[in-house]
Order: structure tokens, then sequence, then C-alpha cells
């Protein structure tokens, strides 16, 4: 099921964060930002997967470890945009083709890991420069039918958590 909400993804209790990015991308600016301070050693990471394994738009990466609040963290970034033209630089602009097939690996991965859960921003909207009715309907064809929960969210509010339609820790 897909809920949108309003909130800081990052505060996000679900099984899996997601996030729409480029390949050598300097996470500078708004999530991003935000994850490469909370999870350094996640950004570190990330730039030597982007450096080793040269990632193309359309495919994932996916990181666990530890999140600033002690708790397992994993995280997916999904490569939505074209790649940032030099080392530090910036992504360029998202296109709906590579988050229907980012997404697609997604789904493969959340079928494969047995995740329960997925948070994530309306993808390729911000620096991506593409519009959510675009974008929406994407998600919807992608992960609607997973029998896992999908946030959505909508709107980003920075230190504001959520309230998330999660089942409790333990349940089944």
């Amino acid at each position: 099921m897909i809920h949108e909400l309003s909130g800081d993804l990052l505060l996000s209790k679900a099984d899996l964060i997601a996030h729409g990015t480029a390949p050598n991308d300097d996470w500078k600016a708004g999530i991003a930002a935000a994850l490469r301070e909370q999870c350094p050693a996640m950004y570190k990471d990330f730039r030597h997967f982007c450096k080793q394994q040269n990632p193309k738009p359309g495919t994932l990466w996916l990181w666990q470890g530890v999140g600033p609040d002690g708790r397992r963290l994993r995280f997916c970034a999904l490569f939505t945009q074209e790649p940032a033209s030099r080392a530090g630089g910036h992504g360029g602009a998202a296109h709906t083709e590579y988050v229907n097939h980012a997404l697609h690996e997604l789904k493969k991965l959340v079928q494969k890991e047995g995740i329960r859960s997925i948070a994530l921003p309306k993808l390729g909207t911000g620096k991506g420069g593409l519009e959510w009715q675009h974008v929406q309907p994407l998600i919807r064809s992608q992960l609607g039918g997973l029998a896992v929960q999908v946030l959505v969210y909508a709107e980003w509010q920075p230190g504001v958590a959520a309230v998330e339609p999660l089942p409790a820790a333990g349940a089944s």
C-alpha cells in the first residue's frame, strides 16, 4: 500500500530508505546533504562505489550500516539522474525512464531481501527537475502491487517525524 506523508524522510522507521541521486553526485543539497551529514560513512562508501563501479542511471546501490541513532539502517540510492559531469560535481537532470528502471530494480531488491516497508521522497522532482504527475504513476506501477508499505514523503519537513502506518516492531 502506498501512503503519502509529510515529514523528515531520515526519521522514517521503514525497513529501507530510498533516495534518488546521480552517479558521482556530491550530495551537497537537500535530503542528500542531510544524509551526508548524518551518515558520513555512507557517503564515503557511496563515493567509493561510484569511483569503482561507475554506476549507470536506472540502477541502484544498497548500503547497510548503523544510523546516527544507533539502529540498523538500510539505504538505497536510486540512480534517477544523469551522472555528474566531473568528480565532486552536481548530478544532471532526472529522466522518467531512469526513475522507472531504478524503481524496477528497487522492486526486485524488496522481493529478494524480504523488505516490509520503504520510505522515499518524490523521486526526481527536486534537483532532478521532473514533475510529480509524471513520477507518481511510475511509483504506483512499480511498487503498488508489492505486499509492503510504501511511504512517499511528499513534503520534506526537516526534523519532523511523520506518523507512519507501520506495524509495531516484531509484529508480522
